[in-house]
């Protein structure tokens, strides 16, 4: 069954990441050899040799460089012999080649979601400022190649946010509205939770995986 809900947000009023949930998507590696000289950009982002142009035959834009000839790129460091050197400068030299390079998926760290949700929420006010209309609900739809982002804002200020697969037919209204419920039942409602700090609650995680797995069985089909 294919993955369709990818990245689930819970941003508080000041718009600090409360709670995240991630899929498990298994991604696989891809590798490939080259001649000189290789046909795909790369350069440094995050401290990683990241693809930036030239996608092709599984290789896509932020794919980044995991190893080299089978050794391990650990950031932009490739281990020759006793020493390290930068991926992208040995990337560059023709007596290197051929060369066999594999590429990984990228992944969001934790600091990165936290990045993002501040930005999001920034973004958010900017758009309901902006907006012609008067009490603007600021964004909700959010439609790429790549993906869909859902947003609800509470009235309280609090943001609910579900990415999907671009393809995804999910019932992205309802699934908010169901997770405002949880989140109202299961941090509101608990006597030691404070508001607006990160949600650490057992009974919430496990109440928002049933969820996200009767909304993927679905496919948007069912009203929670």
């Amino acid at each position: 069954m294919a993955n369709h809900i990818q990245h689930l947000f819970i941003i508080n009023r000041a718009g600090s990441l409360i709670y995240s949930w991630e899929a498990r998507i298994e991604t696989p590696e891809v590798e490939k050899t080259y001649e000189w000289p290789i046909d795909v950009h790369l350069e440094e982002v995050d401290q990683k040799a990241v693809v930036v142009f030239g996608e092709k035959e599984g290789v896509k834009l932020r794919y980044y460089v995991k190893s080299v000839n089978g050794e391990t790129v650990t950031g932009t460091r490739l281990q020759q012999g006793a020493q390290q050197v930068n991926v992208l400068e040995f990337l560059q030299e023709e007596d290197n080649y051929p060369v066999t390079v594999r590429f990984a998926a990228p992944t969001v760290s934790t600091n990165e979601k936290i990045i993002l949700s501040s930005m999001f929420h920034s973004l958010f006010t900017i758009a309901v400022q902006l907006s012609p209309c008067p009490k603007s609900s600021g964004v909700e739809v959010l439609e790429t190649t790549q993906f869909k982002l859902f947003c609800l804002q509470s009235r309280t200020g609090v943001k609910f946010v579900v990415i999907t697969s671009a393809a995804s037919n999910i019932a992205a209204d309802s699934l908010l509205s169901k997770m405002y419920e949880l989140y109202t039942d299961y941090a509101l409602k608990n006597p030691f939770y404070s508001i607006d700090m990160p949600i650490r609650a057992q009974k919430f995680d496990e109440a928002i995986k049933i969820l996200l797995e009767k909304a993927e069985k679905s496919n948007g089909a069912v009203t929670f």
